[in-house]
């Protein structure tokens, strides 16, 4: 059976507190950037959780290694605080987040250009207009 887990990394990066989710399952990471604006508190994580994480937009996936956890409480206690004093995002995740990134930049400059070729093509037809209107009369 595949293992799927997630998880939640909030930090603040001028002027912001922001929220990493990572998504990991079949092997693949994927990960969502979420701005929180003010200090989110715990229960406002937990509504927001609640309410938008199926409307997250999360990145392609990315292979990664999944590591099996222990059990030790106390060694899940020492991880849990080595996480909270990491401030940043790990490279996988960050990985994910330029892939998402480079994506809805192509996607944008193909929106643009078909609305250029657009425009260009309207005032063509325009200009084609024109001149007919000038030469009906005659």
């Amino acid at each position: 059976m595949d293992k799927i887990s997630g998880s939640l990394t909030v930090f603040f990066e001028e002027p912001f507190w922001i929220g990493v989710f990572e998504r990991i399952s079949e092997e693949k990471l994927s990960v969502c950037k979420v701005t929180f604006g003010a200090e989110p508190k715990d229960y406002e994580i937990y509504d927001f959780i609640l309410k938008n994480y199926d409307r997250l937009n999360f990145s392609p996936a990315v292979a990664t290694d999944v590591k099996e956890a222990s059990r030790n409480p106390k060694r899940i206690q020492r991880e849990v605080r080595k996480q909270v004093q990491n401030t940043g995002i790990g490279t996988k995740s960050q990985q994910a987040l330029k892939l998402q990134q480079e994506q809805l930049k192509t996607e944008r400059k193909i929106a643009s250009r078909e609305q250029r070729e657009a425009e260009k093509q309207r005032q063509f037809e325009l200009k084609q207009q024109k001149k007919k209107a000038k030469h009906k009369g005659h």
